[in-house]
């Protein structure tokens, strides 16, 4: 393919995107395919010759879209966001077109200045302390990892090695393999299931302690787990704590974890991996009060920042540890800029990096803090008013609104709820999945798709009671003026949040 034909492709390619998220609210956010679909619909055997970029084109149409769970869909709803804009799609393409690999600063000095500036931004807009910022005094920094479970991994290996050392300086007569085999790391049983596989592949014992009634870590219920582990021989090492747990986005204490953490000499890390993108907005980011006192910090800006995956943002409080345990030197890899730039390959799992700031500078840049703050708000509200909806409904129980998630049941027995889930899934044309809170089976409804609006909400809405009505038939109760307000942030009808009260 040569420079002409790859921009008729390209340019062709654009279209095709542009075209297929002008379509996207009216496809089914589900498939119909099942499981080996592809295998009939593809050669056994890949082609002799080349083929025209055309039929190529045709064919994604043809044969992948059919299996494509829409992500992006307004109808989409399950988990948490995955990012998208174009300004990132287009970073995206310039990232691959230039083919760069930073696993040094000679390899490409704009990737690591870059990346250096855009974490800086970042830091700052969220207001993180000082102290995690690259252009600080101390020793601490940020990087782009692919996701948050890398980032909860990498720092699971730096809180090992640093105990390790620590220990083997302070007392010689132990082994390396009898202090490794002690470690101990803690979460709360709210976490991604990414902690635990970072526990399983770094070979540490991972705890996954109790949560209060809100779903919360608290210093009271780590601290019980340490005296007891400690009295057992065992040496705690490595806590994870969670600002936005996945089941219902809940916001563990680090006003309380820090000061066990700190005191017991515990690495504290902190897994913002979705919420942390709302504390660019001033108004939320009392919830991340304590976070001065962690050693490592992340969160995802292609879960709701704009950003396309992957784009993980990881700081710590003193990226030495990160080099301690991971720098392998070759001689093929020195060059005369040691200790003038971050040398990244040794802040990650892989030699080899691709250039994720220039989405992310693209994506700041075009749409700025107040366009990202305005996302952000904007889909909060939406979740607020999905939460007045379900309070308006008898039938419904509202569990939880944070962010934006919400998590509502049925009234009753769980199999009112799993009867629910199923039937919603079976029309194909929204996509909610289930949690627990409390014990309790929960539907799980996300605000993922940048193009929601108040339309879709409602849409969800029919579609949630309308099937509600096969289970549970209620009779319809036409609401009054008085029953209705006007959304602050929306400036939309909904249901008064105070009205099952009143009655």
């Amino acid at each position: 393919m040569d420079a002409e034909q790859f921009r008729e492709f390209g340019k062709a390619a654009v279209d095709y995107i542009a075209d297929y998220y002008e379509t996207i609210r009216d496809r089914p956010v589900l498939s119909n395919v099942e499981p080996g679909y592809l295998g009939d619909l593809l050669p056994k055997d890949p082609p002799q010759s080349g083929e025209s970029w055309r039929d190529v084109l045709e064919d994604v149409d043809r044969i992948i879209m059919p299996g494509i769970t829409h992500w992006h869909s307004p109808h989409f709803h399950a988990y948490y966001p995955t990012a998208q804009s174009f300004p990132s799609v287009v970073g995206e393409l310039m990232s691959a077109g230039f083919g760069v690999v930073g696993l040094s600063w000679i390899a490409s000095p704009a990737m690591t200045e870059l990346e250096v500036v855009m974490m800086n931004w970042l830091g700052r807009m969220l207001g993180l302390p000082e102290q995690f910022l690259n252009c600080s005094e101390g020793p601490g920094g940020g990087v782009i990892q692919g996701s948050a479970s890398e980032s909860t991994y990498i720092g699971l290996l730096a809180a090992k090695d640093k105990k390790v050392r620590e220990l083997m300086e302070t007392n010689p007569s132990l082994t390396e393999a009898e202090i490794k085999g002690k470690l101990v790391a803690y979460s709360s049983d709210q976490s991604n299931s990414s902690v635990e596989k970072a526990g399983l592949l770094g070979s540490m014992k991972m705890r996954l302690l109790p949560t209060n009634s809100e779903g919360q870590l608290v210093g009271a219920a780590l601290q019980k787990a340490l005296d007891e582990d400690k009295r057992a021989g065992l040496i705690p090492c490595y806590v994870v704590a969670n600002i936005g747990t996945t089941p219902t986005c809940a916001f563990d204490n680090l006003e309380e974890l820090g000061p066990v953490c700190n005191k017991e000499n515990i690495w504290l890390h902190i897994d913002a991996a979705y919420a942390g993108s709302a504390f660019i907005c001033p108004e939320y980011r009392h919830l991340m009060k304590g976070a001065e006192m962690a050693d490592s910090f992340n969160f995802n800006p292609h879960k709701w920042l704009m950003v396309n995956f992957d784009c993980s943002a990881m700081w710590v409080r003193d990226a030495q540890y990160l080099v301690e345990a991971f720098n392998v030197e070759r001689i093929y890899l020195k060059d005369q800029h040691k200790g003038l730039a971050p040398e990244y390959r040794h802040w990650q799992i892989a030699l080899g990096r691709r250039f994720r700031a220039l989405k992310l500078w693209f994506v700041l840049r075009i749409y700025g803090v107040e366009g990202l703050q305005k996302h952000i708000r904007g889909q909060i509200a939406l979740a607020e008013y999905l939460s007045d909806l379900v309070k308006s409904d008898n039938r419904f129980e509202l569990c939880t609104c944070s962010m934006g998630l919400v998590t509502f049941r049925l009234k009753g027995e769980d199999s009112l709820t799993e009867k629910l889930l199923e039937d919603i899934s079976k029309k194909k044309e929204l996509f909610l999945v289930a949690g627990h809170m409390n014990h309790k089976l929960v539907v799980r409804y996300a605000i993922c798709s940048r193009l929601t609006e108040k339309r879709d909400v409602d849409f969800s809405w029919r579609q949630i009671t309308e099937t509600a009505e096969q289970i549970i038939p209620t009779p319809k109760k036409s609401l009054t003026k008085s029953d209705k307000q006007i959304h602050p942030v929306l400036n939309i009808n909904c249901i008064n949040p105070n009205l099952e009260k009143s009655k």
